[in-house]
């Protein structure tokens, strides 16, 4: 089952992983999703799809009380990023969700109203929590047209989204950490190449990132790249030809 787990902690500021599911059925993506809190206001990062959202309700609840949570973000519109959009607003009919202003009309058919939405323009805005600012950083056609990645200057974590995805098979998809980047980016190479759609767009996303601090990168898929595999993984995914039919 899915499991809540602290993977950075500063008093009240905090991030959790509700990370990869072993027992989940072999036809559905594992995914990771991330809960952010700061200052007694909570916000979670790609709440997942309908299929297993009673696994990760269930992990939240053994520490929060969901109600609590007023806020979502999704970095693009894909089902197993926020297809459980409608369920989480079962616990607050109040919550919002900050989206591309691409995929605000789209959204809906997966639940909320007009006024659950908060259109992110293209060039990012940021999102204050409690006392504490997040930034969207774009990431357009990488691989959504309408894309973003969410970066926490406090706690130097980017939130990735798809960008960093490896498909690790389920028998080493163990850590939560990357432990050996050589052996572990051969199975990133097939997604990105494939999924990741504009080859100038990928080049500023890394010139971008590799701007900011970052001790961890954490995709929605597959395992967290902290300290020197940071770099390492911008210096892989900036030469890495994409867009490409594997």
């Amino acid at each position: 089952m899915k499991k809540l787990q602290c993977i950075y902690e500063d008093g009240d500021h905090k991030w959790y992983i509700i990370a990869r599911d072993p027992a989940k059925p072999d036809y559905v993506i594992d995914t990771n999703e991330y809960l952010v809190c700061a200052d007694g206001e909570s916000i979670i990062l790609d709440p997942g799809g309908i299929e297993i959202f009673p696994a990760v309700f269930s992990a939240v609840c053994e520490v929060f009380d969901p109600t609590e949570i007023k806020t979502v973000f999704a970095s693009h519109q894909d089902p197993d990023i926020i297809s459980s959009l409608s369920m989480w607003m079962e616990a607050n009919p109040a919550l919002k969700c900050y989206i591309s202003r691409l995929w605000s009309p789209f959204i809906p058919h997966f639940g909320g109203t007009d006024e659950t939405f908060i259109n992110i323009p293209d060039e990012g805005m940021d999102i204050r929590l409690g006392g504490k600012l997040l930034q969207t950083v774009p990431a357009h056609y990488l691989h959504s047209s309408g894309n973003f990645n969410i970066y926490d200057p406090k706690a130097k974590i980017l939130f990735s989204g798809d960008i960093g995805t490896a498909l690790v098979p389920a028998e080493m998809n163990t850590s939560l950490f990357v432990e050996n980047f050589d052996e572990h980016i051969q199975y990133a190479e097939g997604f990105h190449s494939r999924w990741m759609g504009c080859e100038k767009a990928k080049t500023d996303w890394c010139e971008r990132v590799s701007a900011m601090e970052i001790d961890m990168l954490c995709p929605q898929h597959g395992t967290i790249y902290k300290g020197d595999d940071v770099k390492r993984f911008i210096e892989w995914f900036n030469q890495l030809p994409i867009a490409v039919a594997v």
